[in-house]
């Protein structure tokens, strides 16, 4: 059993570690990882250093395909009314993508395992630095700041795992006994009950802000965020008020112009609390890996994209009259874009994701088209419409009348008169719905839609006409490879 432990330990540094030499970083020094070197195992976990490689690989590792890509677009954005595959027929992707828009997926499709592991790899970064960076002697206040950093990762992995699959084994350090290897599923709610512990921790010790090339790295106020989400999705609303208001008293504010917040020349803008860091990194075209913006880019044009998760007419009609947030989130085919790109009137598909959208003239020959756009994750406008939402819940109408309104000035702002009328209703199902609507629009094609309507109770109404069935699609399938590794231990969910 000793021999066994000691192998299995060695296996986990291993894997990280090699990972962790393959990845190198971009502007931002805190996701710069040596190219080469590989140190034995008995001489990582000795140094300051050796903790900061490891904490900047789980950043590094967030950019991704398997964190940003095909099996995120396949299990947090096709099932929603706002997108559909796209793409072209003669991609071979397409069919067992639209597997996940038209609810037939079944559990040996690949991208459930894909979405599976790759939480899972992440939480196995995360819980290496837990298990391993204590023991190491260094500054004691970069230290705390490194372990509440994996934990804010974690918790963030753990809250994309529950929301896909309910039930998931939880794992809060690297497995050494034999027994360790092959645990069953914990019930959700002790998920969430270890994700919020780690917030809480998190919270604890990040810090406000970071200036110079730290800028990116997680925050007190993403921490606090996405605490109040994952409250939220657990209808905790007199934990969302809370943790939002001290949100509120941060410093964050909203940037001026929507379009603009998404593109590479704003990132880490005000308004941001959370992205996912993302940069072209001259001379290292693999380590520029980043293709959340190549896979969902508009489709056969001149050095385009591969044009899957675009919107729907759906989504389209769901804006009020004259709201500029329609055309910022939807590129239309035939278009030109606000910054002068012409849209193909012969592209596959009538619409793509503006907010993916990396000026052509931005494209680096030899690199993925879009590379260096960061993934916006938590935005000051999802903390207004949390805050207002649970303010509503709880009956404080003017407070979460006043959350909204922030929101919706924004928008207004620009567009012509009349347009996007202040909310003044004190009917609290009322402005439930026009709280539901707003997040709608405003954080459309943000991975979100499919999870905010399930969590609210409308899925058969909203989704049922795609396929959706009650009892069954409030969560996907579990991997089937992973309870045939498993000999049975894992479960299956009900109706799959």
């Amino acid at each position: 059993m000793k021999l066994y432990k000691n192998i299995m330990r060695r296996k986990a540094s291993i894997l990280a570690f090699t990972f962790l030499i393959a990845a190198t970083g971009c502007k931002k020094s805190f996701l710069d990882v040596p190219p080469q070197g590989q140190p034995a195992e008995t001489q990582f976990w000795q140094t300051e250093a050796d903790a900061t490689k490891a904490v900047n690989f789980i950043y590094a590792n967030l950019r991704s395909w398997t964190e940003v890509a095909f099996a995120p677009i396949a299990l947090e954005s096709l099932g929603s009314d706002d997108t559909e595959t796209g793409s072209d027929p003669s991609d071979g992707s397409v069919p067992f993508m639209n597997m996940y828009d038209q609810f037939t997926v079944t559990s040996t499709q690949g991208q459930l395992s894909d979405f599976w592991n790759g939480r899972y790899f992440t939480i196995n970064l995360c819980n290496q630095v837990l298990d391993n960076v204590p023991g190491i002697q260094m500054d004691a206040s970069l230290k705390a700041r490194y372990l509440a950093e994996a934990k804010f990762v974690r918790a963030y992995q753990y809250f994309r795992l529950v929301r896909a699959f309910g039930d998931v084994p939880l794992r809060l350090k690297v497995p050494e006994e034999a027994a360790e290897f092959n645990i069953p599923r914990t019930p959700k709610a002790e998920v969430y009950a270890a994700i919020e512990n780690d917030l809480t921790e998190a919270a604890a010790a990040l810090p406000q802000s970071y200036s110079g090339n730290d800028i990116g790295r997680a925050t007190k106020g993403a921490a606090l965020s996405l605490h109040a989400k994952v409250a939220m999705y657990q209808q905790k609303w007199n934990d969302v008020l809370t943790l939002t208001n001290q949100v509120k008293g941060l410093g964050y504010s909203l940037f001026p112009n929507y379009e603009q917040l998404f593109r590479t020349n704003n990132e880490n803008n005000q308004e941001s609390v959370f992205e996912i860091q993302a940069e072209i990194v001259q001379g290292n075209p693999a380590a520029s890996n980043s293709q959340y913006s190549q896979v969902q880019g508009v489709r056969a044009q001149v050095g385009g994209g591969w044009g899957f998760n675009v919107p729907t007419q759906a989504l389209a009609d769901a804006y009020e009259p004259g709201d500029p947030r329609r055309d910022a989130t939807i590129i239309f085919r035939g278009e030109t874009t606000p910054e002068g790109d012409p849209i193909s009137a012969s592209a596959p598909n009538p619409m793509y994701n503006q907010k993916s959208y990396v000026p052509f003239s931005q494209y680096v020959t030899g690199y993925n088209e879009g590379a260096q756009q960061n993934i916006r994750v938590i935005r000051y406008a999802e903390v207004l419409l949390m805050n207002a939402e649970a303010a509503n819940e709880l009956g404080q109408t003017d407070v979460a009348l006043a959350s909204l309104e922030q929101v919706r000035a924004r928008a207004r702002t620009g567009a012509a008169a009349g347009v996007l009328p202040q909310i003044t209703t004190t009917s609290q199902q009322e402005l439930r719905e026009a709280i539901w609507h707003e997040r709608h629009v405003e954080l459309a094609m943000e991975f979100d839609r499919y999870f905010d309507v399930i969590r609210q109770g409308r899925a058969k109404e909203v989704f049922g006409p795609k396929g959706w069935q009650e009892n069954k699609n409030e969560v996907w399938p579990v991997p089937e490879t992973e309870i045939e590794k498993s000999a049975g231990v894992l479960t299956q969910n009900p109706g799959y």
